[in-house]
Formats: C-alpha cells, structure tokens, sequence
C-alpha cells in the first residue's frame, strides 16, 4: 500500500518530540548527495540537525562543485560515483540520499554496491530506469522553467541558468540571505555527466527500499514527473511538502526530521 506523509504530519511529529527524535543508541549513517548547480555547503542545516538528533552524517561534494576545481574535462558520471563510494567506504546499512541530479548518482553507487545501501532516499531528484539519462528524463517533463533560463555552452563544455531565474527555477521560498548567496556563487553545471546513462539491474538496484520526498512548488522537476518516476520505480512510502525544488534552504527542520525517521 502506498503511504504518503503530508508536511503537517511531519511538523506535529517534530514539534510533540515524537519518534523522529534520534537516540545515541539508534544512530544511522546518512550520506547525502547535492544535485545539479549546488554541492554540499548547501545542506549544512539539514547536517547539522541530523547531527545534534545522533546520525551520522556525509554530505559528498562532487567533483567540479562548490569549491572543487577539477576540470570539466575530467568530470563524469562514474567519478561522481566514484566519490560517493570513497566516502562511504567500508560502512553498511547506509540511508544513501540524492537531490535532484544527485538521484541520478545515487542510483548507480546502489547499483555498484547494493550490499552496503539499506535505503535511497529521493528528495525531488531524478529517479532512473535503466539506460536512462537526466536528459532522458528531463525531456518528458511539460511543468519545469528550465527552458526559459536554460544557457548552453557546449563548447565550454557546461550549462548555466540565467541569473534572473536562478530563484525562480531552485529557490523562490528561500530566506532572503540565502538566496542572495545562492545568486552570488552560482557557477555553471558540466554536460557531460547530465547526458550519462545509468545502468542499473532487478538484482542490485531494483532489489533496495526506495522512498521518495516530493514538492509541490517545484520548478525545476515538475511535480507530474516527480510522482511519474516515482510510480514506475514501485515507490511505495512518499511525503509531499510544499515548497520550491530546494526544501533544504525553506524547510531544514522538517527535511531533516523525515531522514532521520527514515534512516532508523
């Protein structure tokens, strides 16, 4: 049976210290993966109440993101992956979590390394079937902004957003001093791994428990493609908040509360 999880649910929950409340004897790991245009600066918050509720937790900078200055030449899908298992390392039952691009990354690390991946976490991320590509995906969906921002330089190699729809496509519910910086430091996203097939099997993949965290305002996913992908992958546990594409920067509490529930 389907099960969905509304954002009133979830702050009752938070706010009466119900069980998302952590233990220091029911700590999980939980590793986290930024999507596209971002990297992991931007999950601090949600970090940081992890933390103080007693995970543990990973926020994986892909290469070429924030801070990292690795060529664009030398960016692919398998790096990415490549990345996300190193910091894993030799850790088991992990809660492995992906923000939009970052579902498609963390699809293929389950796929590598089904053994060590208790749950993937979606968080209105790209949700694959096998073969498929984030362009693949992207293309079918009829609610995203990204035409109207979109800014192409195949010859550098990368793809930006224009500046007067950086809000509007990630963030138009963040607080003021967030989504100045999210403006300021914006840098363009390569191509290459965004047009990467995954590869993904029945036995390694499709074997994991899958949960799905959907938002309703959402202008970079859709939300009609985000309940799509979620359907063909046989999600059966959602949550639904009402929020942009970045629910992290809007609602931290609240999306830190539901992986740490879902992590236990």
């Amino acid at each position: 049976m389907r099960k969905s999880i509304t954002t009133a649910a979830i702050i009752l929950m938070t706010a009466i210290g119900a069980p998302l409340q952590a233990s220091a004897t029911n700590t999980s790991t939980i590793v986290i993966v930024h999507g596209a245009w971002s990297s992991a600066k931007d999950f601090k918050d949600v970090e940081a109440a992890l933390k103080k509720s007693g995970n543990e937790v990973i926020t994986v900078n892909l290469p070429g993101h924030g801070d990292d200055q690795t060529p664009v030449s030398s960016l692919t899908l398998q790096g990415y992956v490549d990345t996300v298992k190193k910091a894993i390392g030799t850790r088991k039952n992990v809660t492995l979590v992906g923000h939009s691009f970052g579902g498609m990354v963390v699809s293929e690390t389950a796929e590598q390394i089904p053994g060590q991946i208790k749950k993937l976490i979606y968080l209105c991320a790209f949700l694959p079937s096998n073969g498929e590509s984030l362009f693949s995906i992207s293309a079918a969906d009829k609610e995203t902004h990204i035409g109207q921002y979109i800014q192409p330089d195949e010859k550098a190699g990368v793809v930006g957003i224009a500046k007067n729809g950086i809000l509007d496509f990630f963030a138009a519910d963040a607080p003021n001093k967030t989504a100045e910086r999210l403006v300021a430091n914006f840098k363009p996203e390569p191509l290459g791994p965004l047009a990467s097939p995954v590869t993904l099997t029945a036995a390694n993949f499709g074997k994991i428990n899958k949960v799905y965290i959907f938002t309703e305002y959402d202008h970079a996913i859709g939300l009609t493609l985000q309940k799509s992908m979620a359907k063909s992958a046989n999600v059966t546990r959602t949550y639904s908040l009402p929020t942009s594409h970045t629910p992290f920067f809007s609602q931290p509490a609240v999306v830190a509360s539901i992986l740490s529930e879902e992590a236990k």
